[in-house]
This record gives structure tokens, C-alpha cells and sequence, in this order.
């Protein structure tokens, strides 16, 4: 019986820790998976059980096997411009990007802050291109706190 309190007090102190840094993470593409724009051709949502945190935020995946593909190699999958919609950050805003408004191009994951836009950049060939440096520019003065 002491062996069971003991196991309860144990798990009333650990609900009652306040929330790490880790715990307020961003959550990355609302939580759909990476990976799967790759395997699938298609976005998936992911599962919070299969979470890997990674620049500053939270990525979810669809299984096991993508979450592992993603920590051996996080540059390949994640979401250029950390997920934030590509054309507004050409723009030097920030807005979350749409999962269901994505392309790859080069290899590269970008999304866009809604799925319309999907079509226009895999229709015009100019599209994405013309949005890249200044989406770029813009991209490493936010990470640099500019």
C-alpha cells in the first residue's frame, strides 16, 4: 500500500510541473507531417505521439518511421522559412502557412498561406521563384532578431 501512494505522490508532483519551454513550442505545419509531402505526394496530419521538436518547433508525424526519416535528416524535410507561408514572408510578414497550400521545388519544401496557391505555383513557372529572395532576405533577418 505505501508503494502505491508513493507511486500516486510521484504523479500528482509531475501533472503539477509547470510547462518546460519545449511544452510551448510552436507547432509546425498545424501539425501535419513533413515527411509525408515527400513519401506520399499528400499532405497527412501527424500524431502528437510521434513528435520531434527541431528549430525552435514541433513537428508531428504520421508514424514512427517518418519522425525517425525527419530527426536523421532534418534539413531535407522540414518546410523552408519554418513553415511560414512563403509569399508573405517575401514580404517580411510571418503567417502561418496553409498545409493544404504547398509544392516542392528543388527538393524543397514550401508552403503558402492557402491551398489556392498550390495550383498558381505549380501553373506559373515564375511564381515561386520570384518570391524566393526576398522570402530568403527577409527569412535570415528574422532569425537574426533584425
Amino acid at each position: 500500500m505505501n508503494r502505491f501512494r508513493a507511486i500516486l505522490a510521484t504523479a500528482a508532483v509531475v501533472i503539477a510541473l509547470p510547462a518546460t519551454a519545449a511544452d510551448n513550442a510552436r507547432l509546425v505545419l498545424k501539425g501535419y507531417d513533413p515527411v509525408a509531402y515527400f513519401t506520399e505526394n499528400k499532405p497527412m496530419k501527424g500524431d502528437p505521439k510521434y513528435a520531434y521538436d527541431w528549430d525552435e518547433g514541433r513537428y508531428h508525424f504520421a508514424s514512427a518511421r517518418h519522425r525517425d526519416m525527419f530527426a536523421g535528416d532534418p534539413e531535407k524535410y522540414a518546410p523552408q522559412f519554418g513553415g511560414y507561408c512563403t509569399g508573405s514572408m517575401s514580404r517580411g510578414v510571418r503567417n502561418e502557412g496553409d498545409p493544404e497550400g504547398w509544392t516542392i521545388k528543388d527538393g524543397r519544401l514550401y508552403v503558402f498561406g492557402a491551398a489556392k496557391f498550390k495550383a498558381i505555383a505549380e501553373s506559373d513557372p515564375q511564381y515561386l521563384p520570384a518570391r524566393l529572395d526576398n522570402a530568403k532576405k527577409h527569412w535570415q533577418d528574422k532569425r537574426r532578431g533584425s
